[in-house]
């Protein structure tokens, strides 16, 4: 009995052990798990942290320009930066704007251009060393199609008949290179065709110094040279020199470009029966400038023809220095030269000086818009002999010092007229179709032409203000400007930096305000100074449509399609993103939706806006021009172009 008790009694124990232990057992396992769920946790917990951390980066440009937007734009405004102006935001990292600041502040920012262009996102010249040279002269036909910055040093020199052609030559190319210095020298009936030659680049170099000089016979043909290139910069130094009826023609040369220069300097000097003929030269060109230096001096039967010369074109300056000095027999022709263009100066000195029976032409020259201005000082003089200069249809506002008193003539001496015809029927004039239309057009259904709305300039971005504050930028300081962004003398990029300045210190218009901001805070500072905290800011959101016909969808006023006040902000070149930012009065803006014409489906969003009081502007101005009216009689509206902007007042 007893054993039964104790063998019972053991059982129970073994039982009760055996039961703690698997509660033991089943409790690790709940801590085990509980420790496993916490870690687990734990490390999402931090890599979330982190990520968050890296998202939030409190030190970067694009952080400082978010944070500076919320403190001085008030937050009904729009609430959010737009994605689009935060796009221009610096690039560069908290350690590389602390790295850059301090070496702007040393002024050492020269030392370290390429990593600062490079991490910066600027647009800068580095790559404008010589280009490659092609080594040996070429006694036969050579077709460069698709070919970029060579050097063609001494090319086809003494050839005997012939012909090379350049086409699509370095096309599209952030920097264009060629030099052309001795190419075809002592040539007997080589041509020389160059089509298509550096379109679309941003800068485009070329040299042609002493080409084609002692040249016989042959012909050199430049057709759609540098087209819609930003800055063009071509010299022709000694260019068919001495040559013998070496042709030369310049077809749709540096048409569409942006700020370029061309230098002709001893151009044709020497020359026999040497023809040059420019046809659409530089036409619808912003700020084109050529200088023809002893061009053609003491040339024998020289044929010189200018013919759409700088057509359409803003701004052109031509500069024409003893030219034809000391010729024989030449004959020159300006024909529709400077036609239509806005404003522009062209200046003759010393032109057919001590020339023999030298005969020019001048038919339909300086016809621009806005009125430009013509200088002939000593032309045809100091011994001059039988000449005669014929002014047909000529431009107003020129001014004759010391010209040759016998063998000139003027008929159809223009004076200034005012067009008006306030029904806005579009007239042609050289002006892009629908680059300014009525506040009328922008309804729904309406089907009108759309500019060529598209940013030509380079990709940049804007720098963080504690570097752009410490960066030189005034006439006064040009010559630290240029160190720092290696601007050597007579470079496309001096030419940039200069005419950046010259636009930025210009005197305001009567009633403009106006900045230019090289930072995201300096523009929300002018646009904030001029409209109040609650602004919004818009730009038309992509190029669809852009040089065709569309049809225009919804239509929305901005503050209700009241008269209000903007700031419009266009880019300028520079190295950095630079935009020229002024006030404009009395406007009424509007987004509307950009629809295909067949389809009618969206294929944009753009921004308009309409000058109400357009009674100050010049009755000459392209507006004007391209709709058939005058000052303060009719309203003119034009559409936001590609990475330009407009501020508002917000609607919110």
């Amino acid at each position: 009995m007893s054993f039964s008790i104790d063998h019972q009694n053991n059982h129970l124990s073994s039982l009760s052990l055996s039961l703690s232990k698997m509660k033991m057992d089943r409790g690790r396992v709940k801590l085990s798990n509980a420790i496993f769920l916490f870690l687990l946790l734990s490390c999402f917990s931090v890599k979330s942290v982190l990520s968050e951390k890296a998202k939030e980066n409190p030190f970067t440009a694009k952080a400082s320009t978010i944070r500076y937007w919320k403190k001085h734009v008030s937050a009904n405004s729009r609430r959010q930066i737009p994605p689009f102006l935060l796009s221009k935001a610096s690039p560069l990292s908290a350690v590389e704007s602390a790295f850059f600041t301090k070496l702007a502040a040393e002024k050492a920012l020269s030392s370290h251009l390429p990593a600062f262009c490079s991490a910066a996102d600027l647009f800068c010249l580095l790559d404008s060393r010589p280009p490659a040279a092609v080594l040996d002269s070429h006694r036969t036909d050579a077709d460069f199609s698709f070919y970029a910055n060579k050097q063609f040093a001494n090319y086809g020199t003494a050839r005997l008949g012939g012909a090379d052609q350049f086409k699509n030559y370095s096309d599209g190319l952030n920097f264009a290179a060629g030099s052309f210095s001795r190419y075809s020298r002592d040539s007997t009936g080589h041509r020389e065709g160059f089509t298509g030659y550096a379109a679309d680049g941003n800068v485009a170099s070329s040299n042609f110094t002493s080409y084609a000089a002692g040249a016989t016979g042959g012909s050199g043909e430049f057709k759609t040279y540098m087209p819609r290139v930003n800055v063009p910069d071509l010299r022709f130094n000694s260019y068919d020199s001495d040559g013998n009826g070496h042709k030369l023609a310049f077809g749709s040369y540096s048409d569409n470009t942006n700020s370029g220069s061309q230098s002709f300097s001893g151009y044709g000097k020497n020359g026999n029966g040497a023809p040059a003929e420019f046809t659409s030269y530089g036409d619808t060109s912003n700020v084109v400038g050529s200088k023809f230096t002893s061009y053609g001096e003491l040339g024998n039967a020289a044929n010189d023809s200018f013919k759409g010369y700088t057509t359409n074109a803003n701004n052109p300056n031509n500069n024409f220095k003893n030219y034809g000095s000391g010729g024989n027999g030449g004959v020159d022709t300006f024909s529709s030269y400077r036609d239509s263009a806005n404003a522009g100066t062209d200046s003759f000195q010393s032109y057919a000086r001590t020339s023999n029976s030298a005969k020019t032409n001048f038919v339909n020259y300086g016809k621009s818009f806005n009125v430009g201005f013509d200088a002939f000082k000593e032309y045809a003089q100091k011994g001059a002999m039988d000449q005669a200069i014929g002014f047909k249809i000529y431009g107003f506002n020129n001014s004759f010092k010391e010209y040759a008193q016998k063998g000139v003539t003027f008929a159809g001496y223009t004076k200034p007229t005012e067009s008006t015809k306030p029904d806005g029927k579009t007239v042609n004039n050289g002006i892009e179709e629908g680059k300014f239309f009525r506040e009328s057009m922008l309804k729904e259904g309406t089907i009108m032409r759309m500019p060529d709305i598209k940013d030509r300039m380079p990709k940049r971005s804007f720098l963080p203000r504690t570097i752009s504050s410490k960066l030189p930028f005034s006439t006064n300081e040009l010559i630290e400007l240029k160190r720092t962004f290696r601007a050597d003398e007579g470079s496309a990029m001096e030419r940039v930096v200069v005419k950046a300045l010259s636009e930025c210190e210009r005197n305001p218009s009567p009633g403009e305000t106006k900045r230019c901001v090289g930072s995201a805070e300096d523009m929300i500072d002018f646009a904030v100074a001029v409209l109040g905290r609650e602004v919004a800011v818009r730009t038309t959101e992509g190029v669809a449509g852009s040089g065709g016909d569309v049809a225009v969808g919804k239509v929305e006023g901005i503050n209700g399609g009241d008269l209000t006040r903007a700031v419009s902000c266009h880019q300028s070149l520079y190295p950095h993103l630079l935009y020229y930012c002024h006030s404009v009065p009395k406007v009424r803006v509007y987004e509307a939706d950009i629809l295909d014409v067949e389809s009618r489906v969206k294929i944009n969003r753009g921004v308009a806006i309409c000058h109400v009081d357009t009674s100050t502007w010049s009755p000459r101005h392209g507006a004007f021009v391209a709709l058939g009216s005058g000052p303060g009689l009719i309203e003119v509206c034009h559409w936001i172009f590609e990475n330009d902007m407009t501020w508002t007042r917000s609607d919110c």
